[in-house]
């Protein structure tokens, strides 16, 4: 092989892994920067999951108000329970938010979230919350789902957000159409809802 060939050959071997590893950066990068997020709070994400840190080290209190979207693909009615609450810092709270199925078919929605304002977002924790999975409702299904969350004492030591007053946790809801088709099928079969 020549001088030339070699060096193409190289060159091709190394567009190839270049390539290679662009492609895989690329399917990588939604869940990377989830998980980026989950752990930050980057762009209003809560924290995912811990305990609360007990009682609160503090009097101070912070209004949490609740919203509720939904697709329009998404026959459902979806709603806080109660629209704020206000909580102590640092102490475990659980809220609700209710959903009602209005297909004749059981359908299958997951909800996605964000804090606001962004910047108390790494302080705003959920312990436990409907979010983490999908959901199904049955036909004329209608429940109560529950989050449970804290929000950081160290938020009041952060100069950035230490007079923050007011937290929005929001929810949007979204059908998951491929898993709603299946249930679909099944649902007209006469098989399992479940």
């Amino acid at each position: 092989m020549t001088d030339l060939g070699r060096r193409n050959r190289r060159t091709a071997v190394a567009a190839s892994v270049v390539i290679v590893a662009m492609l895989g950066l690329t399917a990588l990068s939604v869940p990377l920067y989830n998980l980026f997020c989950a752990v930050t709070g980057y762009g209003g994400t809560p924290r995912l999951g811990g305990v609360a840190a007990g009682a609160a080290t503090t009097d101070r209190t912070v209004t949490v108000f609740f919203n509720a979207d939904t697709d329009p693909d998404l026959p459902w009615t979806f709603r806080p329970v109660r629209r704020s609450l206000d909580v102590k810092v640092g102490e475990q709270t659980l809220a609700f938010y209710e959903a009602a199925n209005h297909a004749d078919h059981p359908v299958v929605g997951r909800a996605v979230y964000n804090v606001t304002p962004f910047k108390v977002g790494s302080y705003f924790s959920k312990i436990h919350c409907f979010c983490f999975e999908e959901q199904t409702l049955k036909p004329g299904e209608r429940v109560e789902m529950p989050v449970s969350f804290y929000v950081d004492p160290a938020m009041l030591e952060d100069a950035n957000t230490g007079e923050v007053t007011q937290i929005t946790l929001s929810y949007t809801f979204y059908i998951d159409k491929e898993a709603t088709a299946k249930l679909q099928r099944e649902h007209a079969a006469g098989g399992s809802t479940s």
